[in-house]
């Protein structure tokens, strides 16, 4: 029998049924589990299930039993995974699961901001269409998504996915090039010209030690004044302070985030603190992801990768 255990359920839906595998197992799931929680909830483990816990080399040379850790999502930052290698242990992602749910979340933030539904809502629901002297009421510039550039940052599934949709709706799409390239591939535009070109920039790319803050200072100068920024992909793909900056001091024109580099942000965060005056900056609390039909998709990812490893080992 195997040891199952879960240590992060709540990363998933609470309505969301995820199927036992058909192997012979005892099953153990946590809704989170910290730091100093990990040796004694997974000693016994053979198999972890995992969203966003942290499991390092320290963390695994504790874990002698353990054989495989199924992630439950895209992302691997969470595992060491040169340990996981040199201790024999297995580690399987999900991939592509979510790629029109994110593409869909990109757009809507894009309508969201440049069209500012959210300021329209606001006044609306304090009376003051209700105040109007004719049957508009005009407060806030109101632009076309035709026409507009989209930058994208990341050229995988879901980039293509984001730049499709972008063109039905008229955009012109541009995918930038890495920002230290010798030489510009087919296909790609330099990284700092897609900053300059760029009505809209959508990050896409995976975080590692050269894309960690990737849009700071110096490539937030680059972009129009009137330009918005969206990201779907990673929170440290941003250096946090100096959009801030770049926000309150109208350096760009806004910003739409799904994810930050703390997540859940703690309530002093300056940009959570910030995103309830300034009417363009937008947050979504890391749900890009999560239509129903692609958590369904996950789960059954999950599964298929717990059952491909067992019938694999045997």
């Amino acid at each position: 029998m195997l040891n199952i255990v879960f240590l992060d359920r709540t990363s998933l839906p609470a309505n969301v049924n995820i199927p036992r595998p058909t192997f012979l197992h005892n099953w153990v799931e946590y809704d989170k589990t910290d730091h100093k929680q990990i040796i004694e909830r997974a000693k016994d483990a053979d198999i972890i299930i995992t969203s966003k816990v942290p499991l390092d080399r320290e963390i695994l040379l504790q874990l002698p039993k353990l054989k495989f850790i199924a992630i439950t999502a895209t992302g691997m930052n969470n595992v060491d995974l040169n340990a996981a290698k040199d201790l024999g242990i297995e580690v399987k992602n999900v991939t592509d699961y979510s790629r029109e749910s994110v593409a869909e979340h990109v757009i809507g933030m894009i309508f969201l901001l440049k069209r500012h539904l959210m300021n329209w809502y606001a006044d609306q629901r304090e009376g003051k269409w209700a105040e109007s002297p004719q049957f508009c009421y005009f407060d806030y510039p109101i632009q076309n998504i035709r026409g507009l550039t989209l930058g994208i940052i990341g050229k995988g599934s879901i980039g293509k996915e984001v730049a499709r949709l972008a063109e039905a709706l008229g955009m012109k799409v541009i995918f930038a090039e890495h920002r230290y390239a010798m030489r510009v591939r087919s296909g790609y535009v330099a990284f700092n010209d897609v900053l300059k070109m760029a009505d809209v920039v959508s990050l896409h790319c995976p975080l590692m030690p050269e894309t960690e803050n990737l849009i700071n200072a110096e490539t937030l100068a680059l972009m129009k004044s009137t330009a918005i920024l969206i990201n779907t992909g990673r929170g440290g793909l941003i250096d946090e302070d100096a959009l801030l900056h770049a926000l309150e001091n109208g350096k760009i024109g806004g910003a739409a985030l799904d994810v930050l580099k703390q997540e859940p942000p703690r309530a002093d965060n300056p940009l959570f603190v910030v995103a309830q005056r300034l009417p363009n900056l937008v947050l979504t609390p890391h749900i890009a992801w999560a239509a129903e039909s692609a958590v369904e998709t996950l789960v059954q990812k999950i599964h298929h990768n717990l059952e491909s490893f067992v019938a694999n080992a045997n």
